[in-house]
């Protein structure tokens, strides 16, 4: 059974940083490209960070310079580094997971976190 599981979200202030975690169970990351997604209140679900299982990287442009995404192999996890955060990256933040290479449209993931909610206060 695939599970995928967030955690590491909170309130944090304008400006100030967070830690999220994604681990899997079921799959190897490694063999398989990791995203995180985010979706506001009355917003559609959107790409912030992508993963390839050969480690290349790719970011939305609202995050670039402020994210970082990586990954653990040893404990089949995928992290994302959110570094001054705005008020602006408040959403709930969803890791998933994709058979394709680089892929960062929702519909092209089969697998799926709870999700772990960031608030960022001004």
């Amino acid at each position: 059974q695939v599970q995928l599981v967030e955690s590491g979200g909170g309130l944090v202030q304008a400006g100030g940083s967070l830690r999220l975690s994604c681990a899997g169970s079921g799959l190897t990351f490694s063999r398989r490209t990791v995203g995180w997604f985010r979706q506001a209140p009355g917003k559609e679900r959107e790409f912030a960070a992508v993963i390839s299982g050969t480690g290349t990287k790719v970011y939305a442009d609202s995050v670039k310079g402020r994210f970082t995404i990586s990954r653990d192999n040893s404990e089949n996890t995928v992290y994302l580094q959110m570094n001054n955060l705005k008020p602006d990256d408040t959403a709930v933040y969803y890791c998933a997971s994709a058979p394709g290479y680089l892929v960062v449209r929702p519909d092209a993931y089969d697998y799926w976190g709870q999700g772990t909610q960031v608030t960022v206060s001004s």
